[in-house]
């Protein structure tokens, strides 16, 4: 657990979290931190900071090379972690929540653990969470249009979560429950290769 008397838990014991069933990994974390801010009553200021260090983690190559690299010591992580958030004004639920999934040797998952949790908050608050993969960040036109094609799709009540990955080239591939829209340029191109391969 981490320092500092954290009382976020993912309910394993002190071995640490094990893969289940019920949303994996990520949604334990997820659920053990929505009931801790819910308790605390703060509920509404960790889904907007969670939204906060989500993004944090897309802008940031750093951060992103600390949270994947297995090689930096445990300690040495949390310090640089924990300074880095408290400068950025995050607060203490958040900042338990990172200490228990560095000390747990799980920082990889971080950016799947706030994707679950916006996932969570917008099940509870009976909102569609649309997860919106780019190569490049949509800018806020670019996000209204998307809105309101959704909005024509019938998902009225609608949570885009956002997300870069620059391997994709352009275009968006647009997740909604098991329901995938893939319009990407990567995607595009392979399946430009599978026809002309078939087509030999």
């Amino acid at each position: 657990m981490a320092s500092g008397g954290s009382t976020i838990s993912t309910g394993t014991g002190s071995t640490g979290p094990t893969i289940s069933t019920g949303g994996g990994l990520t949604g334990r974390y997820a659920a053990a931190l929505y009931a801790h801010a819910s308790d605390q009553h703060q509920l509404d200021l960790v889904v907007e900071q969670m939204d906060a260090l989500g993004r944090l983690i897309d802008a940031s190559d750093d951060l992103k090379r600390l949270l994947r690299s297995p090689l930096i010591d445990v300690n040495t992580s949390l310090k640089a972690l924990r300074a880095g958030l408290e400068a950025q004004g995050f607060g203490k639920i958040v900042l338990d929540l990172v200490g228990v999934v560095v000390s747990n040797r799980r920082m990889s998952a971080l950016r799947g653990i706030v994707t679950a949790f916006a996932a969570l908050v917008a099940e509870k608050r009976g909102v569609v969470v649309a997860q919106v993969e780019s190569a490049h960040p949509l800018t806020d036109v670019q996000e209204q249009q998307l809105r309101a094609r959704l909005i024509e799709a019938g998902y009225g009540n609608v949570n885009i979560v956002k997300k870069v990955d620059p391997a994709l080239l352009g275009g968006l591939v647009v997740r909604i429950g098991a329901r995938l829209f893939d319009s990407s340029l990567k995607s595009r191109l392979q399946r430009l290769q599978y026809a002309m391969k078939g087509a030999a």
